[in-house]
């Protein structure tokens, strides 16, 4: 079974033992892949394989079948294929251009955060050092330790 971040399951297959299986969504998510080993009893205790390749993006797609539904030359198909993983590489760009202005903004944000509490514990420590000089002024004034 395989399931998105919201809770949709997207694909659901039962008895597998061998297979390909895919899905499409239009969202960046995380998914939840979960496998249920129904062992007979005569067979518990030995040990099973479980191998889970994921593909995602270009490497998903299934070049073969496209060239054969569109009666493609192997040279075309491979153009297409290129054509393809270029596009994925400027969409690649295109989002970690995103992630770091996103990044940026942050950044400027946190040390114009940190400038204004800095400033603001500056002003707190000196109103503090000022009160504690007037007041042990006035204190040993009062008790006459000074003139």
């Amino acid at each position: 079974m395989i399931r998105d971040s919201k809770g949709h399951i997207l694909s659901q297959k039962d008895s597998i033992t061998k297979g390909k299986f895919s899905f499409v969504t239009d969202t960046y998510d995380n998914f939840e892949v979960c496998f249920i080993s129904r062992v007979p009893p005569e067979r518990r205790g030995v040990s099973q394989d479980v191998t889970l390749d994921i593909k995602i993006g270009i490497e998903a797609k299934n070049y073969e079948g496209i060239g054969e539904a569109a009666k493609l030359k192997p040279v075309e198909m491979e153009l297409k294929r290129l054509e393809d993983l270029s596009e994925a590489i400027v969409q690649d760009f295109t989002m970690m251009r995103k992630r770091e202005e996103e990044m940026r903004d942050t950044n400027e944000s946190t040390n114009n955060r940190v400038l204004f509490f800095s400033i603001f514990s500056m002003v707190c420590l000196l109103g503090l050092a000022t009160w504690q000089v007037l007041y042990l002024r006035r204190y040993f004034k009062a008790k006459k330790l000074i003139e």
